[in-house]
């Protein structure tokens, strides 16, 4: 932009006035490599004057350090250029007086470069008098003919030609107070986005669960945008620490923006840093430091998000004021949310427990931390814990939140799940599953349990669409992967189970679930070869009883009786020790054909309430067990419909 201002400039003077480009109370006159403060000369070295030139010359935009090595230190320039840099970056701090914490010029770009965020001028250098126009002093030889040629024109025509020139300059630089901005914004809206994990700049690194919670929190402040698609977390964090382009990360997770930034913590103080860009484009459309108290983290996470609603022209969902939170239990329930977020294990699972009981000892009234809690105690159900162990205090922690705050979408998804999995109570259970997507429709977790409701008592087409729109929130998810996979292999969709259930393992090759599930699909279509190989790294002590008791099925159908029941009787062992899902054992003894003693662990199933005999009605395993009546009386007892 400032670059063809120049060109006109020189056009209409042949390049013999200053070059002048002014921001704030200061003017870089490029002619006389000066720079100014309300006229007085600014002393600035060589580097940080052609750093500053660069900025001036694409203001708004992100220059790289690329691109500042390449302008001010060429290649045969031998120097230590990290050192340099932020050298020349330093002293023109100094000589502006601006602050890399709160830059009012010179914005620091995190792992990108830097940004001129001062509105920029480019004056017209002529003057004009009452009797016409005061030209500047000619060269011998430079335009001399020309400037002549000017005196001569009448009054009224070169007035109008100085308003044309004004006006044209005008529009030329109005892309620095925002029309070209908003232009573009206005021919390509933004409907998607993803918030990319905010980078930990306090210099702790054991404050990295603090920067990750605040990324999940803007993630669900944002999901409460009505027309704006919202990436899911799981997704969006497996872009830290990515050396990928944001054109690049947009195209993959297909959304139209992202917001990026950072965050400080110092002491009971925060500091977010967002910036929120055009991906395809690479485009800078909105930036803004906040800084609060930990108090009034909510309250903060909340204006970022109404801030970004402007720039993108949404509806933000009506919500509660936030309330202060106390910043001991606040703490504790990030701590908690992260032990969450990253469990592969029941370790993991029982530590993001204890920090939410700690976060609600602190402040009884987070209703947070109630239902992150509530979250954590589902999902040790059937993998680690029996159901009548967990699940009534997840339902009971699920129940407290929401007395504390309605309006939460993950304490409705829990309550909908633990009604469905493990109460099966169809009715509530949908009811909380509606309400959890009705206040947060990109909340993906929750279209994936609808997607699981929908499989066991409606129609699996609906579930499959279900299940794709979880995907599409969050194209990352191990688990919505996984069970994308479950669910085509419950409906007998062999070859998508497979391709699913692939995917899955190429984000997680550990993932002894997504093995299990492949195998299931596998053995099914005559595949035993390829399913007893999928599944041979499934074994205790890495992975769980439940994907161990499910190889067992899998190595009899596939004809393996002899390791079959060796399995079958170490796990017996291993129910003196610790829970093993009485389903799983049940579809063992089934594809061992030993139909009675399969009839009996069924039965200890529906007593122990395990959340798989929800799949009773689809599980293929089964099949040599439906033509027995007592099979039939059981899908009753569920409460499952029956299926022809």
């Amino acid at each position: 932009m400032i670059n063809s201002v120049q060109s006109l400039l020189a056009m209409s003077a042949q390049d013999t006035s200053p070059k002048l480009v002014q921001f704030g109370a200061f003017e870089l006159d490029l002619h006389r490599g000066e720079l100014r403060k309300q006229g007085v000369k600014v002393k600035l070295q060589e580097q940080p004057f052609m750093v500053l030139q660069l900025l001036l010359d694409n203001p708004g935009e992100i220059i790289s350090r690329e691109q500042l090595r390449s302008h001010v230190w060429p290649a045969n320039t031998f120097v230590e250029f990290d050192q340099s840099l932020y050298s020349a970056m330093a002293r023109l701090r100094d000589a502006l007086g601006d602050s890399s914490e709160s830059p009012r010029f010179v914005e620091t770009v995190a792992r990108r470069g830097y940004r001129f965020i001062a509105p920029v001028t480019v004056p017209i250098v002529s003057a004009v008098s009452s009797s016409g126009v005061t030209p500047a002093k000619s060269e011998p030889g430079r335009g001399g003919q020309q400037l002549i040629g000017l005196r001569r024109l009448p009054t009224s025509l070169l007035a109008g030609l100085v308003g044309g020139a004004l006006l044209l300059v005008t529009l030329l630089t109005f892309d620095l107070l925002g029309a070209r901005t908003w232009l573009y914004s206005r021919n390509h809206p933004i409907r998607s986005i993803a918030v990319l994990p905010l980078e930990n700049l306090s210099g702790d690194p054991a404050q990295e669960y603090f920067a990750d919670g605040m990324t999940d929190e803007l993630i669900t402040d944002l999901a409460q945008v009505g027309n704006l698609r919202v990436i899911s977390r799981t997704s969006a964090m497996s872009y830290k620490g990515t050396k990928k382009t944001l054109p690049q990360i947009a195209r993959e997770l297909n959304v139209d923006a992202v917001l990026e930034g950072s965050v400080v913590r110092s002491g009971d103080r925060v500091r977010i840093t967002a910036q929120l860009i055009q991906a395809q484009e690479d485009r800078h459309i909105w930036a803004h430091s906040y800084e609060r108290d930990l108090r009034n983290v909510l309250a903060l996470q909340g204006e970022i998000a109404r801030d970004i609603v402007g720039e993108v022209r949404g509806s933000l969902r009506p919500a509660p004021s936030a309330r202060p939170v106390n910043p001991e239990s606040y703490e504790a329930y990030l701590r908690g949310r992260h032990d969450l977020n990253k469990a592969t294990s029941e370790a993991d699972l029982e530590s993001s427990i204890s920090n939410f009981q700690l976060a609600i000892a602190k402040d009884p009234q987070s209703g947070l931390a109630y239902s992150g809690l509530a979250v954590a105690y589902a999902a040790l159900a059937d993998f680690y814990r029996a159901p009548k162990e967990v699940m009534p205090r997840a339902r009971e922690a699920a129940t407290r939140a929401l007395q504390l705050d309605e309006t939460l979408s993950e304490a409705h998804d829990a309550l909908g799940w633990v009604e469905f999995a493990y109460e099966w109570n169809w009715p509530l259970a949908e009811q909380h599953l509606k309400r959890a997507l009705e206040l947060n429709p990109y909340n993906a977790l929750a279209h994936d349990h609808y997607a699981y409701f929908l499989a066991s008592l409606r129609g699996r087409d609906e579930a499959f669409a279900e299940n794709q729109l979880a995907r599409e929130l969050d194209p990352f998810s191990l688990t919505i992967l996984a069970d994308s996979s479950f669910y085509f292999y419950m409906g007998r969709q062999y070859d998508r189970a497979i391709d699913q259930g692939q995917k899955a393992l190429q984000l997680d090759p550990r993932c002894y679930t997504c093995r299990t599930y492949v195998a299931l699909a596998e053995v099914q279509k005559g595949q035993f070869r390829e399913a007893t190989q999928e599944i041979e790294p499934v074994k205790f002590p890495e992975a769980a009883p439940i994907d161990v008791a499910t190889t067992v099925s899998i190595l009899a159908l596939a004809g393996e009786m002899t390791r079959a029941t060796f399995l079958e009787k170490s796990l017996q062992v291993q129910l003196k020790q610790r829970y093993v899902c009485p389903y799983e054992i049940a579809t063992g003894y089934t594809a061992l054909g030993k139909k009675e003693d399969a009839f009996k662990w069924l039965q200890k199933s529906y007593e122990a309430r395990s959340i798989c005999m929800i799949w009773l009605n689809s599980e293929p395993r089964f099949d040599p067990l439906r033509s027995d009546p007592r099979f039939a009386a059981l899908v009753r007892q569920v409460g499952l419909p029956e299926r022809h």
